[in-house]
């Protein structure tokens, strides 16, 4: 293994660790509402991707790519898909769901294969619609038998993939898009939070460690995401494939066995289908890459 591909590998785990223990991050905030919580990770994300366009000295391309854009939707969706993303998330996690949230990290992969199907005309090999047929499967088991469709692992599966699909239509790279995004999130964020100090309500102020949680919650969303941005150059696609599944293992270790949530036969059941089907897809996907670059060679 050359030493730029172990570099890679560092960098693009490290960040899957940093956001798998996510939760453990928001649970020392569970005191504060969650709404506040994601007004002020949307405005310190946004002092964090200013800071870093502006010493990459990067706003002149950004002006130029959004002017020459003329589909501005675009840019302007893919902000209410990532805030209410990050707005259910937060909730889930303080709210004691966060065996839920890590389901629908866990099924994305597999909802991003379902829109690239619908909206971009992608085929799906054999393997992989067996693979997609057992994440259905295990959705519908635990629906059924547990009697409770699980939507709030649905729809953070439903945005997140929805909003790397339009990502991927976008002329604005990972750090641009989040920057612009939250400008838009942080005109409502910010009223918000002006409001709360209006009031006397704002959990800001009340405590050092609550005020460095909250503006820390900026540096949490940028941090890991550059990091795995720096990792992704070094290493291929397929491997990214496999390694991201560390996100959600994590989290859903997190939920079960440090804070204790209650994980029903029913749920295991269902958890093992879409962890078949993961595995499925992810031995069929490295066989494919395998074997088209030694086609190429």
């Amino acid at each position: 293994m050359s030493k730029q591909k172990l570099h890679g590998i560092l960098f693009a785990v490290s960040a899957y660790i940093f956001w798998g223990l996510h939760p453990i991050y928001w649970k020392q905030l569970k005191h504060v509402p969650s709404v506040e919580i994601v007004s002020h990770r949307i405005l310190w994300s946004l002092v964090f991707f200013v800071i870093v366009i502006s010493f990459r000295k990067g706003w002149t391309g950004l002006k130029t790519k959004i002017t020459n854009c003329k589909n501005k939707t675009i840019f302007i969706v893919p902000a209410f898909l990532i805030g209410s993303n990050w707005a259910l998330y937060i909730w889930a996690v303080n709210a004691g769901f966060i065996i839920e949230t890590s389901l629908g990290y866990f099924i994305c992969p597999l909802i991003s294969v379902l829109l690239g199907i619908f909206f971009l005309g992608e085929k799906l090999r054999k393997v992989q619609w067996i693979a997609v047929l057992l994440a259905v499967l295990g959705v519908l088991f635990m629906t059924v038998i547990y009697g409770q469709f699980p939507w709030i692992s649905i729809y953070l599966a439903l945005t997140w993939g929805t909003y790397g699909l339009l990502r991927k239509k976008s002329p604005l790279n990972s750090v641009e898009g989040l920057t612009f995004e939250a400008s838009i999130l942080v005109v409502p964020a910010a009223g918000y939070l002006i409001y709360l100090l209006a009031t006397g309500n704002s959990s800001f102020a009340s405590d050092i460690q609550t005020s460095l949680l909250l503006i820390g919650a900026g540096i949490t969303s940028g941090l890991p995401l550059l990091v795995f941005i720096a990792g992704a150059r070094l290493i291929n696609l397929s491997l990214i494939g496999i390694l991201q599944y560390i996100y959600p293992t994590l989290i859903f270790i997190v939920g079960a066995f440090l804070y204790g949530e209650e994980l029903s036969a029913v749920k295991l059941v269902g958890f093992i289908f879409i962890w078949i089907a993961l595995a499925v897809y992810s031995a069929d996907s490295t066989i494919f890459f395998r074997k088209r670059k030694v086609r190429y060679e």
